[in-house]
């Protein structure tokens, strides 16, 4: 008489419902370089975003106005520090302003690198859109958040942008910018852990703006009510491995930096 198959089947059907142990990789925090590779390449210039994207690291630009109403990459409310021209960026208009050599003050090998439009800037992330990066938009102009938000979506990568800048302490423009597209992503700022629990509430903000090292149950709450969190200041900007590594241990999603591929090598595993 055959045994019956009944045990070999309870056998079989309790090995596929037993709990496996499976490792998950943490998730690394995605790397921001500010101003670009600023060390390496004129700040805010194509070529400098270029070699940031070719390595797969997102980067930190920066947004004005032109006097005939172009938006334009570049720090500073003048052009003397970063261009061959001299002047307040809102009283040139973008023919001058393209006139201007914008990467000789770096290294001569630079000649000849335009301050970039807005337009470029994203047009650029546009072509690399396939890369998993970060890209935070400081916004140093007034009302010009609207306008990126509509040459974002044109180019598509609006999926790929952070307002900061003015936006991280202004309501109105956190909720001008939500007005303008509800994808939009935008960041409330706490200073330091007092100034958290607002920054966690703030109205219109899904991303919460650090600029201290926060607690793993901090950041743990963040993720818990759907947001993101942002690092950035002088606890992370400069080439800081112990501090760094408190933020990839914590969760911290994206963390802003002079020593991107500094940040990169700490953050690395070694080889096996």
């Amino acid at each position: 008489m055959m045994a019956s198959s009944k045990p070999l089947s309870f056998v079989a059907c309790a090995f596929f419902f037993i709990p496996m142990a499976i490792a998950v990789e943490p998730v690394q925090p995605l790397i921001v370089a500010h101003r670009g590779l600023l060390r390496h390449a004129p700040e805010n210039t194509l070529a400098n975003f270029r070699a940031c994207l070719e390595l797969r690291i997102g980067f930190e630009f920066d947004v004005e106005r032109t006097k005939d109403d172009h938006l334009v990459c570049i720090h500073d409310s003048t052009v003397d520090r970063t261009t061959s021209g001299t002047g307040k960026v809102s009283e040139l208009t973008l023919a001058q302003i393209r006139e201007l050599d914008a990467g000789s003050w770096f290294d001569p090998k630079f000649a000849g690198e335009k301050v970039p439009t807005v337009d470029e800037v994203l047009q650029l992330i546009a072509e690399y859109r396939q890369h998993d990066v970060l890209i935070a938009v400081d916004l140093k102009a007034e009302s010009v958040g609207s306008d990126v938000v509509r040459l974002a979506e044109k180019h598509k990568v609006l999926d790929k942008l952070l307002f900061i800048g003015r936006t991280i302490t202004e309501p109105e423009l956190r909720k001008q910018i939500k007005d303008a597209s509800a994808k939009a992503h935008t960041a409330a700022v706490a200073n330091n852990a007092d100034e958290f629990p607002k920054a966690f509430a703030a109205p219109n903000a899904d991303w919460v703006y650090v600029r201290y090292l926060p607690t793993k149950e901090q950041i743990e709450a963040v993720h818990r009510a759907g947001k993101k969190a942002f690092i950035a200041g002088s606890t992370v900007a400069g080439n800081v491995p112990e501090n760094w590594q408190h933020c990839a241990d914590v969760g911290i999603d994206g963390i802003l930096t002079d020593y991107p591929l500094d940040l990169r090598t700490a953050l690395k595993r070694p080889l096996e």
